[in-house]
């Protein structure tokens, strides 16, 4: 993040915009509109500025642009087509410590200003810290048609009963839960259409019968194989709502950077002899916490039902009566195959997949070898890193030709994936040259053949692939 997002309250402070044409007006319509005291400076105006000249809206300084001019102003904003008064501007007011911007050029401004959505008092604003600022625009118009008009009917709604939802619920968990049920149910739809005295008079009415009581829950979400754009739309929405994140070592980054910014997060990944926490002691963390009143949720990669071990989890929660909800996710074999190159069945290579999983609770890699060598099938093998060589050695050893195709993907779906392509006897020697780290995924089978010819997603320069 190049840029602080920051909403800085301008009313009633002096603000300077040194320029009189187009671009200096749509900047001090900007100022004004935030309640700004503006001065423009500049030898001529645009005839829009006149106009609010004229009505008394602005100051003018008609004279050419002097570093003491800045002195008392609190915002600064450089707007002419003279690249050296502009470079001025941004010395003089960085002096000052004043922020400074100056229209298309980043490296002169102390701030960006940002393509806005407004639905006051709602603000959403969009910046690319200067560095392509069409694309914020074209992104601010796709947010525009998200956004009706109307949400700022329903922010005014929640201004007028945040003292009296304050003074009904004790404390912050209860009076957030409150209002994501108001924004996300039947007030909050009326307020949308038009019906506000009706949302105002249910609002009362909630509030009156709420108990302080509020049940907790568990939400058993998939987070996918590293994608965060592959999450569904439910995924993101309990994401977005849940009180605590119990997550996994196998989510990546960019998806954990979906969660609510102000959940509790609490780690209990697992990599191979290092359990964070037993699985029983998180089955007994989502109870306890669920039991507080809390929205949990509990976060893996890709499909909890997938070698995820949701269904241990989610007897627990059943046995404590604890409510809760599952919901799929992408698993690591349709993702990371997909991003791979590499279609798991084929009419002429594959009419069947196996999934399974390279050791097994006791740690072993005993696995149903001879269900694993058969032909026209394609084999998927979770967790197989460590266990690669004696994986190959196996399939060999009962009837597997030496040749068949096998490939190893690392970070799948991410713009960290590298994919190591071979055969049984030679990629195990492939990967410890390339030192690969976990996660990865293995696929055993004549559709790896195709990916030379299929491969359609790599990484950006520098992430890193290897063949």
């Amino acid at each position: 993040m190049e840029t602080f997002p920051i909403f800085m309250k301008i009313r009633d402070c002096p603000c300077v915009v040194v320029g009189g044409g187009d671009v200096a007006s749509r900047k001090v319509s900007l100022l004004l509109k935030a309640g700004g005291d503006v001065t423009v400076i500049a030898p001529m105006l645009y005839a829009s500025l006149v106009e609010l000249l004229k009505a008394g809206n602005i100051k003018y300084l008609n004279t050419v642009f002097e570093p003491s001019q800045l002195d008392e102003a609190c915002v600064v904003i450089a707007a002419t087509d003279d690249e050296d008064v502009n470079r001025q501007v941004s010395e003089a007011a960085r002096a000052r410590n004043i922020p400074v911007n100056v229209v298309d050029a980043p490296e002169l401004c102390t701030f960006i200003v940002p393509s806005i959505v407004d639905r006051s008092p709602i603000l959403v604003a969009v910046s690319s810290g200067g560095a392509a600022p069409v694309l914020a625009r074209m992104l601010r118009a796709r947010i525009e048609t998200m956004i009706p008009s109307s949400y700022g009917r329903l922010a005014a709604l929640a201004a007028d009963f945040r003292d009296q939802v304050k003074r009904r619920f004790s404390n912050s968990q209860q009076r957030r839960i409150f209002w994501e049920d108001v924004f996300q149910g039947p007030i909050g739809e009326q307020v949308l259409s038009g019906r506000e005295p009706a949302a105002r008079l249910a609002l009362q009415q909630v509030l009156k019968d709420s108990g302080d009581a509020h049940h907790g829950e568990v939400y058993l979400v998939g987070g996918g194989p590293g994608d965060p754009d592959l999450l569904t739309f439910r995924a993101l929405r309990l994401m977005q709502q849940a009180d605590v994140c119990v997550y996994d070592k196998l989510v990546s980054k960019e998806v954990m950077e979906l969660v609510r910014r102000d959940a509790d997060l609490i780690y209990v990944g697992k990599a191979r002899d290092q359990h964070t926490l037993p699985q029983e002691k998180i089955n007994d963390l989502l109870v306890r916490l669920a039991q507080e009143g809390k929205r949990v949720l509990r976060l893996k990669g890709g499909d909890p039902f997938i070698f995820g071990r949701g269904g241990e989890e989610i007897e627990t929660l059943m046995e404590h009566g604890v409510p809760f909800q599952v919901v799929p996710g992408i698993t690591a074999a349709n993702g990371v195959s997909s991003y791979a190159g590499i279609p798991l069945t084929h009419r002429d290579y594959a009419q069947s997949c196996l999934f399974t999983t390279g050791h097994l609770k006791d740690g072993s890699v005993d696995l149903d070898w001879p269900a694993l060598v058969r032909s026209g099938q394609t084999v998927v093998i979770y967790m197989g890193l460590i266990g690669l060589p004696e994986i190959c050695r196996q399939l060999v050893a009962h009837g597997a030709p030496a040749d068949r195709p096998i490939a190893i993907v690392q970070q799948g779906t991410t713009q960290r994936q590298r994919v190591i392509a071979g055969t049984l006897a030679t990629l195990a020697e492939k990967v410890q040259v390339a030192a690969l780290k976990a996660p990865c995924l293995i696929i055993v089978g004549e559709v790896v053949s195709l990916r030379e010819k299929l491969a359609w997603f790599e990484p950006s320069p520098g992430a890193g692939s290897a063949e």
